[in-house]
């Protein structure tokens, strides 16, 4: 009984440390796996933020408020512009009575004009035509070209207005004519690597300038 009793108090003390050393490990084991784990964060979200890309942006654009003036010469038609834009005469190489450089020097970019008396319908289809290739030729780097016919009966104005998306040199162009002596066709260009995402806000903003002068376009003579 006594030898039992012996036993049985020599038992506990054995099933206790037994626990302790236990549970020590257990600890060590915990921390140092809590550490791995930290450590393995620490280093995959410092990798990840390094070479995931930064989204591309852009300066800022300050739109000017939109003011207009009319523009009246000996040439046989009138509009109204942008106080912004300055109407240059083309004086390059091959230009002609009438031609006009509509700049916008903020934007960096031109409207070209270009004007010829008609002299009968085969050279009014061939001008129509012309413009037609002329928009068309940027099918190459275009996603899609959109025709919008123009119809102002009451100013006896007809013609085209071409809307080219995608990285083109020319993003809006158009023709008026008046079916029997005038025929105008305008394109505009921006002196400048074409970028459609930078560049949008800005086309979106001179096409309406655009839209403005075709609505106040009248033939004088």
């Amino acid at each position: 009984m006594v030898w039992k009793c012996f036993i049985y108090k020599q038992k506990l003390p054995g099933q206790f440390g037994i626990n302790s050393i236990y549970k020590r490990k257990m600890r060590r084991i915990l921390h140092q796996g809590f550490l791995a784990i930290l450590i393995s964060c620490l280093f995959l979200s410092c990798q990840s933020n390094s070479s995931s890309p930064k989204p591309r942006g852009y300066f800022r654009i300050d739109f000017p408020t939109k003011k207009f003036l009319h523009y009246q010469t000996s040439c046989p038609f009138t509009f109204d512009y942008p106080d912004y834009a300055k109407p240059i005469a083309d004086t390059s190489k091959g230009s002609e009575p009438c031609w006009i450089n509509l700049e916008f020097p903020q934007f960096n970019g031109t409207l070209h004009i270009s004007y010829k008396e008609i002299s009968s319908e085969k050279m009014l289809h061939q001008l129509t035509e012309d413009a037609r290739d002329f928009a068309y030729k940027h099918t190459v780097k275009a996603t899609d070209i959109e025709e919008f016919p123009i119809s102002i009966p009451e100013q006896n104005v007809y013609g085209v207005f071409y809307n080219i998306e995608g990285n083109t040199a020319s993003s809006s162009q158009f023709y008026l004519t008046d079916n029997t002596h005038h025929y105008l066709r305008a394109a505009l260009y921006f002196n400048e690597v074409p970028r459609a995402d930078s560049i949008a806000p800005v086309i979106k903003f001179v096409n309406y300038d655009l839209q403005k002068m075709i609505k106040t376009f009248r033939w004088t003579h």
